[in-house]
């Protein structure tokens, strides 16, 4: 048997400030007394950059193939956090891992010490957090909460049950969004014209299509104050169907709007170099028949002027997406003269660096609701609401869910600190450019997408003529 000790600077016990050689020599003496064989040790200090740093390397030690049986020792439930919330996102990020954390001054469980902590902390909570947390019971449970969505109702027992005339139209509008590749608003026009009505018997909108193909709640997974509970009540979709709408969806909504299923690369870059204005992705696809009576089809993605596809005031300037994509992709790696122009960033510059800092805030804000939600179900095993085990299950996705965000976060700071002064501004382009030509093909399309609209100001195209304007 092996044991993994972590120790945090300035962590405390009962109080009282441990030092880092103090937690190390009650991890040894524990591994001594209870017959462990030390396997690692791992350290975050008060100036780790980034925070956290030794908890996601053991993090990723524990998660290796072949670690056999292990635990993690800490010198009590005080070492994992600066607070209660921190700390129980840092026992659950563990436990997570298929890994028990022991406290090495009372062997017992820290999650029991985390909780025990809690309960003595939490008296006097106020009214409205009972009333909260008295909800969260309920949706622990499966309870409905508030008004069921179209095709349910709420049955004796608080669970949704099927409206069989409602679960119909349901299955038929994903039926007609995924087999018969319809987009919202034809689906809108055909319920209408079939006379299928809404629950209030009003005439269907694109609106209320598209919010019925993103509930989650077809899955038959209820999921109200974060806490997720699959298999409550009878599904209307498969978990494939409803993953591939979601799929179809997200690039509806990259490329702006019904109008393509794929998104186009060069959305917001590309303009027409005639009249100025932008051009468009547009998607056609045309079927056939051969002469031996077989039906073919074949899909068509180009870029067009919008002036020309939406007003009919320029001349005919249409490039085929492929040729056009891979045309930048040569002037990128190229940097040919006359061909390209460097553009300083002006307005833009500052314009960008907004984004950066608005997308940095609301990652932030999603992780704070996350950590938030994680108290709340410690709070609820701390009063007996919840089993321990049922707080684990249910705050193991939630810190998946906060991983995700602080690679988001990582990222977001990165691209900002990069634009923090001029000649880093400039080589981080620089490099991004070579990086960029040399890896398109093996990057995906969001990352390909974000790093050439990071460097590319505009790409003007008239005929045959391309113009490329970066910013570097």
């Amino acid at each position: 048997m092996q044991a993994v000790g972590y120790f945090v600077e300035g962590a405390r016990r009962n109080g009282v400030k441990r030092t880092v050689g103090e937690q190390n020599q009650a991890f040894l003496d524990f591994c001594a007394r209870e017959g462990y064989e030390v396997a690692a040790t791992f350290l975050d200090t008060a100036d780790s950059e980034p925070r956290g740093a030794g908890l996601r390397q053991m993090l990723q030690y524990l998660q290796r193939e072949g670690r056999g049986f292990m635990v993690v020792a800490v010198d009590g439930a005080g070492a994992l956090g600066p607070d209660l919330g921190h700390a129980a996102m840092a026992l659950l990020a563990i436990e997570n891992t298929g890994v028990q954390v022991i406290s090495v001054h009372t062997g017992r469980e820290a999650a029991r010490e985390l909780i025990d902590a809690w309960a003595d902390h939490a008296e006097g909570t106020p009214v409205s957090e009972r009333v909260r947390s008295a909800m969260r019971r309920k949706a622990v449970r499966g309870e409905a909460l508030g008004r069921p969505p179209f095709g349910y109702r709420v049955g004796p027992r608080r669970r949704l049950e099927l409206v069989p005339e409602e679960a119909v139209v349901v299955r038929y509008i994903f039926r007609l969004y995924l087999q018969e590749e319809l987009g919202i608003r034809k689906i809108a026009g055909r319920l209408n014209e079939e006379g299928m009505r809404t629950r209030r018997g009003g005439r269907w909108s694109m609106v209320s299509v598209r919010d019925m193909l993103r509930n989650r709640t077809y899955l038959g997974t209820y999921a109200r104050f974060g806490v997720k509970v699959p298999g409550s009540h009878p599904a209307l979709v498969s978990q494939e169907d409803f993953r591939r709408v979601q799929d179809r969806l997200q690039r509806a909504r990259s490329s702006g709007g019904e109008r393509t299923v794929v998104p186009f690369l060069l959305s917001g870059i590309a303009y027409c170099g005639r009249c100025g204005n932008r051009m468009i992705g547009v998607s056609r696809r045309q079927k056939w028949t051969t002469r031996d009576g077989e039906t073919k089809s074949s899909g068509y993605r180009y870029y067009q002027c919008e002036s020309r596809t939406n007003q009919n005031a320029c001349e005919y300037n249409t490039q085929r997406a492929a040729e056009l994509e891979a045309k930048l992709r040569d002037l990128l790696a190229e940097d040919a003269p006359g061909t390209v122009a460097r553009i300083g960033r002006a307005g833009n510059a500052s314009s960008y660096v907004l984004d950066l800092t608005a997308q940095v805030e609301r990652v932030e804000g999603r992780m704070r609701r996350t950590r938030r939600h994680v108290e709340e179900l410690v709070a609820d095993a701390a009063h007996g609401h919840i089993t321990l085990e049922r707080m684990r299950a249910l705050g193991g996705e939630l810190v998946q869910e906060q991983a995700t965000l602080e690679d988001e976060l990582a990222a977001a700071r990165e691209r900002l600190a990069a634009h923090e002064t001029e000649e880093e501004r400039r080589r981080h382009l620089e490099s991004l450019r070579r990086r960029v030509a040399r890896d398109w093909e093996s990057m995906d399309f969001a990352t390909l997408q974000s790093a050439i609209r990071e460097l590319v100001d505009r790409l003007e195209v008239d005929g045959d003529e391309t113009r490329l304007f970066l910013h570097l």
